[in-house]
């Protein structure tokens, strides 16, 4: 871990360990060390310049969420110390809303959701990171649904007008990360389920999934084989049927003690022309930005996690629809 403080024994145990540290430990003042000062933080919300910005963020989370605690499920990782690394952290967080906030007035309701973040770290520090929270799982266990949430905030950033735009390529900026991941087979095995399902070919699912597998999907719903696999991937792609799907990122690794595994993430750019999960077609342009995290086994993919934000979806959709 050339370049990184000793005390981490790999790359999984400084990215695990710091989010604790920062978290948890109330470390918050150990962003100016493990963050770059002109980090850039992507999420499908806006996108965050300045460790400044991700500072006064924490600040304003903990305050809402005192108590809240990130475990980590996983970490799939590329890349070396010398050359930089790339982490996607999938984290499983609890939280109790204690405190009044960008999600209302404090409610007491203990909340369960995923992440996933995609961190580049070099010579010690996070520099380029892409961030995916299951909102719509927190909104719900709040009593909202996405899409009331969704025009709730827009209302309270003072209309359409001045709403706050989710995040698209057309506003990225460019960061010191431009790698693509590696060329692990898991990787490209999942990059090409994802692939044929986005293509329409949905026969994909019942000859790449096991029977058995274990689905993880927006919202904070889970599932079980592959007809529950059909019914979430259906639902996305035709609300949005002619948009194109890219894949950003790819990493596959085999790690002891650990199943073959996957990281992707993900774009689907294009019109709400059709009826799916986000219900009537509007016409707006909506970028999603997706993560996954897939295990294998002997009969297939047998454990499945995908995220993206449900509110930045309707969002998009609420200010764009004509």
């Amino acid at each position: 871990m050339k370049g990184f403080d000793p005390k981490f024994k790999d790359f999984p145990d400084y990215i695990i360990g710091i989010t604790k540290e920062i978290w948890e430990e109330r470390g918050i003042a150990t962003l100016h060390d493990y963050y770059a000062a002109d980090i850039l933080v992507r999420s499908p919300d806006s996108v965050v310049v300045g460790n400044q910005g991700v500072i006064a963020a924490t600040m304003a989370t903990l305050a809402e969420f005192p108590d809240r605690a990130l475990y980590g499920e996983d970490v799939i990782w590329s890349g070396s110390p010398e050359a930089g690394m790339l982490s996607s952290h999938r984290i499983h967080s609890t939280a109790t809303h204690s405190g009044d906030g960008v999600y209302g007035k404090a409610t007491g309701t203990r909340l369960d959701y995923r992440i996933i973040a995609d961190c580049h770290a070099i010579a010690g520090q996070i520099n380029d990171e892409w961030l995916i929270r299951d909102q719509g799982a927190i909104v719900r266990q709040l009593g909202w649904e996405p899409r009331d949430y969704a025009a709730d905030l827009i209302a309270r950033e003072g209309g359409p007008e001045t709403a706050v735009r989710p995040f698209t390529p057309a506003i990225d900026v460019p960061g010191p990360y431009t790698g693509r991941g590696n060329d692990n087979p898991w990787g490209q095995r999942l990059a090409d389920i994802l692939t044929r399902i986005m293509g329409a070919d949905m026969a994909a699912i019942p000859e790449a999934y096991d029977r058995a597998c274990a689905l993880e999907y927006p919202g904070g719903v889970s599932g079980l084989s592959t007809g529950d696999a059909d019914e979430f991937w259906m639902g996305l792609r035709a609300s949005f049927p002619n948009a194109r799907f890219t894949v950003e990122h790819q990493i596959g690794r085999e790690d002891p003690l650990m199943p073959p595994r996957a990281a992707l993430r993900w774009g689907l750019h294009g019109a709400h022309d059709g009826w799916g999960s986000f219900g009537a077609p509007t016409g707006a342009d909506v970028y999603v930005m997706g993560a996954t995290h897939a295990e294998f086994g002997p009969w297939g993919l047998r454990r499945e996690f995908t995220l993206f934000d449900e509110t930045a979806v309707w969002k998009q959709i609420l200010l764009g629809g004509s």
